[in-house]
């Protein structure tokens, strides 16, 4: 039985991941948050260790980049030096790849760095959507808030808890690769479909696949997701 320490387990992406082990008898998942970070990291070996706790907030990071570094890189270096690991898995961004103009995508491009070597697995994650989802574009979206990029940016939107299930199947996958939803589609494409009122103001900001992924649920879904939010929402209002 793999022993398996989840730094960042009540996070969006961390909170999925636990979700997906729920059915794996074959590991020892310590869940780890800031709670117990400390007796976690100090009772053990851990066979592999998963980084899911960095920020993903991409316009706090402008604002405050020293924040993002302490919070994205120097934490990595803590988890890589001062944790008693055999493999790691860094979940990180797309914007690793794609926004090395931003400080958020160098902050996470510096901590993919701390763990490239051996049998480590660094996945670039794209948008994402799913229960418990309170901000980001299709959020902004929903409330007919302005959106900081190009309504003609492609995002590759995939359902959040595909996401934890695909990183559970796939613990002994090695080195880089994205993560997301085939056939991107326009952020301007979802909100013509729910009928938003947002104004869309800044740059192109492509989150796509780098390469299809095999079974991967499609881009579109999103649209879905955010109709169905809608309508709970007028429910709500209603009552």
């Amino acid at each position: 039985m793999r022993r398996i320490a989840l730094i960042g387990a009540n996070g969006f992406v961390g909170s999925s991941i636990a979700r997906g082990f729920i059915a794996n008898r074959n590991t020892d998942l310590v869940a780890v948050t800031r709670a117990n970070y400390e007796v976690a990291r100090i009772d053990g070996y851990y066979d592999i260790l998963i980084n899911a706790a960095m920020p993903s907030k991409r316009f706090w990071a402008q604002q405050e980049p020293a924040k993002d570094f302490s919070e994205t890189t120097e934490k990595t270096f803590k988890l890589v030096n001062d944790w008693n690991w055999g493999k790691m898995i860094q979940i990180s961004s797309i914007s690793a790849r794609s926004q090395l103009n931003t400080v958020y995508g160098r902050n996470k491009a510096s901590a993919e760095k701390l763990v490239e070597f051996g049998d480590n697995l660094i996945l670039r994650l794209g948008p994402m959507y799913g229960d418990g989802l309170d901000k980001g574009v299709l959020i902004d979206i929903l409330q007919n808030k302005t959106v900081f990029v190009a309504r003609n940016s492609h995002y590759c939107f995939a359902p959040i808890e595909w996401i934890g299930e695909w990183i559970v199947r796939n613990l002994d996958t090695t080195g880089v690769m994205d993560l997301g939803a085939n056939e991107a589609i326009t952020v301007g494409e979802v909100a013509d479909a729910v009928n938003s009122n947002s104004v869309f103001q800044g740059e192109i900001d492509n989150q796509v696949l780098s390469s299809p992924i095999i079974d991967a649920p499609l881009a579109k879904g999103a649209i879905e997701f955010v109709n169905r939010l809608k309508l709970k929402k007028g429910r709500d209002e209603n009552n």
